[in-house]
Order: structure tokens, then sequence, then C-alpha cells
């Protein structure tokens, strides 16, 4: 039986060159086949294998609407924690996720594909940017469902979504039930996203262990992180300095 870190059609225009250290990417992909591949079913249970025969047929497939709509989700979801609302109407709230969320999305796309790739190769990745981008865009499937329950809340709350009071809630509190409910399932959603991510970075990079896929996040937050932090506590001390 094959193993689930070997993929790649020999034949994929995409495929990275193939060295030793990269053969198992020249495998056949025979687990799922054409007629079987459903992405957006398959990815939940099955990431590593999905994510395979993705990058065997088409790399790019639908990477660039997976991550707009995500980047709307993720805007919509930042507005609401900011209470956006107390400030601005709802109209231009839905109108700046709708423009600047799919733009915040394709560049934390563009920067987190390379750092991953750079961190990924200290840790002995094979995976180049194309494959990690359909890994970062695929992995959001669930948050990309998710992002489904704004259509109910937004229906029933209208703006209280995104302000700090909620008169519809506080004049029928019924109201705040389904909305636990939503944010619930939106969490557990958001979680699971993470654990398929760290599966599909696994997989392009050619690690065994998702737990690597892991690592290979973290050390990409951290290139970012301790940097950032670094100026911060210097600024510190240059203002208490003066």
């Amino acid at each position: 039986m094959q193993r689930d870190n070997d993929f790649v059609d020999q034949n994929n225009p995409y495929a990275a060159p193939v060295t030793q250290s990269t053969a198992w990417e020249s495998q056949p992909t025979d687990d799922i086949s054409n007629e079987e591949l459903r992405p957006f079913v398959t990815m939940w249970l099955s990431p590593r294998r999905t994510v395979r025969h993705i990058i065997s047929v088409n790399p790019e497939l639908h990477v660039l609407l997976l991550i707009c709509l995500g980047g709307i989700g993720g805007a919509l979801d930042r507005f609401s924690t900011q209470n956006a609302g107390d400030d601005l109407p709802m109209t231009a709230i839905l109108g700046s996720a709708v423009i600047f969320g799919p733009l915040g999305a394709l560049f934390g796309l563009w920067i987190g594909s390379h750092l991953i790739r750079i961190t990924g190769v200290w840790m002995g990745g094979i995976g180049d940017r194309v494959h990690i981008k359909t890994a970062m865009a695929w992995a959001s499937v669930p948050t990309f469902f998710g992002m489904l329950f704004w259509i109910p809340q937004i229906v029933l709350l209208g703006p209280d979504m995104f302000t700090t009071e909620m008169p519809r809630v506080a004049a029928n509190p019924i109201l705040a039930l389904p909305l636990l409910v939503m944010g619930i399932a939106e969490v557990i959603l958001a979680i699971w996203a993470f654990i398929l991510l760290c599966n599909a970075i696994a997989e392009v990079q050619g690690f065994r262990s998702a737990w690597r896929g892991f690592l290979n996040l973290l050390a990409a937050g951290l290139l970012v992180a301790i940097p950032v932090i670094g100026i911060a506590v210097l600024l510190m001390g240059l203002v208490a300095a003066t």
C-alpha cells in the first residue's frame, strides 16, 4: 500500500524538481482518484491525502477563492471583536470587510508562505511556496464554512454584532442562545482548521508527523514575533530613558 507521504504526478508542471531527498514526491497518487476527489469533503478527515491529490492535479485549485473568502470572514470577526459598530455604520463595516479582508488575507498568504518555507528548510522541509500556499488555503476549509454563520447572525442581530451594547438581545434574550451556539461552533471550526493546517504543512514539507508541521508554523511565527518584541522592548527602554 502506498505510504501517506508518497505523492505528486511526475508530469505535474507545478511539482518541485525530483532529487533523492524529494523522491517521495515522484510517486503516483492512487489513494484518491479524480472521480473521488471532493476536497471540500475529504479535507476534513483526510487532509494529507487531499492536499497530496490537489497538488498532483492543480495546486492552484480554489486557492484564491478560499483565501479571499476567509479574509472576509476574518475581517468581520475583527470588526466584531473591536466593536467597530460603535463608531462605524454597518454598511461601512461590511464594505471594508469585502474590500480589505481579501487584501489582508492575500498579503498574509504571501508573507506566510515565505516564512513557512524558510523555517521549513531549517527543519529539512522540501515544500516550495506554491505547495505551501495550497496547504494554507485548503486548511481553511472549516473556517470557510464557519463564515456562513455570519449570515444568520447579521439577519438576527444586524448592527448589534459590531457594537458593545446589544439592544436586540437585551429586548429578546432568547437570541443569546443561537448566538452562543454559533460562537462555540466557530471556535471548534477554528481549532480544527489549525489541526488541518499542521497536517497539510507536514505533507507538503515531507514531514511524517503533523507535530513537525506545528513546529514549522511555530518557528515561522517566532521569526516575526521575536524581532517585533525586541523592537518594542527597545522603544519602551528609550521612552523610559527620556
